[in-house]
């Protein structure tokens, strides 16, 4: 499999299950309405071990362009194939959140919230507070790139010799690491921690024929894009200062 290809695979998988548990949560009538963050955060956490296992042995599987960024910020990752992942890896959301809306669209119907509806594709803030929201964006995607640059780098494109995951990182550490931050850091803007994660879904909402579904909260959108890129660069000389 091409990484490109990989990639736009693996974050489609990954969008698919996250959105999908969060739709399964919060829309009206589903068979899984009320089942709060611990089910949320867990199958957000299965949602990257999927993506990671397919895509892991091909691309690295990064899925998130904070990944590419930082790696690359690090000299793990060529910089020339940095757009082309970001690339995918939007498109790949767009994708995944689109399936979603389609598998619930009877339930979409049924919700009449706005918010709710847009709550299923992008974060949000619980309290809206800019300076604050990015701080925390920047925290969580701080630990994660932080984390993964402690695992042994990839032999990208070797599907035969390279683990699953990101580099020799397997696919159930990953997982759990997305599931931690999720679940100590993830209450107070919805952890995006992934640029892909919440425009693509953000653009998907969008464009999408979604009944009421009202605006797509463009005034937000910056910060679940720039705080993960900033949490990514600090981590990533956070990682090359300390290794000197």
């Amino acid at each position: 499999m091409h990484p490109l290809v990989a990639e736009y695979i693996g974050t489609s998988l990954l969008i698919l299950i996250g959105a999908g548990v969060v739709a399964n949560v919060i829309l009206e009538g589903t068979k899984g309405q009320g089942g709060g963050w611990i089910v949320i955060t867990t199958a957000w956490g299965l949602g990257v071990f999927i993506g990671v296992v397919v895509a892991g042995p091909y691309s690295g599987a990064h899925l998130n362009p904070a990944v590419s960024v930082g790696l690359a910020l690090a000299g793990q990752f060529e910089w020339a194939s940095v757009l082309p992942y970001c690339l995918m890896q939007l498109l790949g959301a767009i994708t995944g959140s689109t399936l979603v809306w389609i598998m619930h669209k009877d339930h979409f119907d049924l919700t009449p919230n706005p918010g709710t509806k847009l709550g299923v594709f992008a974060t949000a803030p619980a309290i809206r507070n800019y300076p604050i929201n990015m701080v925390s964006e920047v925290i969580g995607t701080f630990v994660l790139i932080f984390v993964i640059l402690y695992f042994t780098p990839a032999a990208m494109g070797d599907e035969k010799n390279t683990p699953v995951g990101l580099g020799s990182l397997g696919a159930i550490p990953v997982a759990f690491l997305v599931w931690g931050i999720g679940l100590a850091l993830g209450g107070t803007t919805g952890y995006a921690i992934n640029p892909a994660r919440d425009l693509g879904p953000r653009v998907a909402h969008w464009l999408l024929p979604i009944k009421g579904k009202g605006h797509s909260d463009w005034a937000y959108s910056w910060v679940p894009v720039f705080g993960p890129l900033l949490g990514a660069a600090l981590a990533a000389f956070t990682f090359m200062f300390i290794k000197v």
